[in-house]
């Protein structure tokens, strides 16, 4: 999402009960926004920005941004891309497709070329967040990030990321865990694509694809999002496909994959105090604590007392950032 757009947009994303994004693509321009729009009071909604690296020398030279406008706004992230989508067969994978032979998709940039852009981030302090869909392109970071944390040490504290994590080969998943690497990861590419995915990977492959169970017994960190506006910005859509792993429509009626699904406290943890860690915010925010901002939801079912499939149906009454509220909906 563009900077005026979250300015825009923000009774949108308050009303889905989101009090905290993070922009993955983040443009010198829409940095100078989000700076204006945080320091005259304009946005309720949080976002952690990850700024692009094609405009990393205009804006790097200013170094990181903790924080700004009481938690409002944060520039310490750099997003780079590894691959395409696997939709598109643009994933770039170790082996050929399973519906297409001839190809294994697309690394954007070679080895080097990717260490080059990561070891200039880690060089500025910041948090390197690679987008990485097939798994060879999930290999590609890791052995990025290995060969780095021999060079910065110290850069293991950065939290580094990898965006969506969707296949994964089965051997470098405990990568995650030794490597420091946090599995960012939205739930509701598993139910988008699982109408695809087993087509394009097969059936061995498929078993490190949208793996979160595997990734929870690796103790690897993981934080959940939408991706939106890809998907939905609805974060009980997500949390329901990660419990059930089922679409909103309840299909499959089995479930896909169901030994991956999360529990709902693991899915809630990971759409929330794991997200805010994810972004260097565990201390003022992702909890309901003593010394952290009231930022918190009203809604109109309790999640632990309906049945999962009822998840995405969850109704938000009120929102609630800094201790102020910032929608209401409209009483009936």
């Amino acid at each position: 999402m563009v900077a005026h757009a979250v300015a825009l947009r923000d009774v949108e994303l308050a009303a889905q009960g989101l009090t905290s994004v993070h922009d993955a693509g983040v443009s010198a321009s829409q940095d100078r926004l989000f700076r204006e729009y945080a320091k005259a009071g304009k946005l309720s909604t949080r976002v952690y920005g990850m700024l692009r690296f094609k405009d990393f020398e205009q804006v790097a030279k200013q170094g990181i941004l903790p924080t700004m406008a009481d938690d409002h706004y944060a520039l310490r992230a750099v997003k780079i891309f590894s691959d395409g989508a696997l939709g598109s067969r643009g994933a770039a994978l170790l082996a050929p497709y399973s519906d297409k032979l001839d190809s294994k998709g697309l690394l954007f940039v070679s080895d080097a070329e990717l260490q080059a852009q990561m070891r200039k981030a880690m060089q500025a302090g910041f948090q390197v967040n690679v987008h990485a869909i097939g798994d060879r392109a999930n290999r590609q970071v890791l052995d990025a990030q290995q060969a780095l944390l021999k060079e910065f040490p110290e850069s293991r504290l950065l939290r580094h990321r990898i965006e969506h994590a969707q296949v994964i080969s089965l051997e470098d998943i405990p990568r995650f865990t030794e490597l420091g690497i946090i599995a960012s990861m939205q739930p509701v590419h598993a139910t988008s694509d699982m109408n695809m995915a087993e087509a394009r990977v097969g059936s061995e492959r498929i078993k490190g694809a949208y793996a979160w169970r595997r990734l929870v017994q690796a103790k690897a960190r993981m934080a959940c999002g939408s991706d939106f506006p890809v998907e939905s910005p609805n974060p009980f859509e997500g949390l329901q496909a990660a419990v059930t792993r089922q679409d909103v429509a309840g299909l499959p009626p089995a479930a896909w994959y169901p030994d991956q699904a999360l529990t709902l406290p693991e899915a809630l943890h990971c759409f929330t105090l794991a997200a805010a860690y994810a972004a260097h915010q565990e201390t003022v925010t992702g909890s309901l604590q003593i010394g952290k901002w009231a930022d918190f939801i009203v809604v109109d079912q309790d999640l632990f007392q309906i049945a999962a499939k009822d998840i995405h149906k969850t109704k938000v009454l009120q929102t609630w950032v800094g201790g102020k509220r910032v929608f209401a909906a409209a009483k009936n």
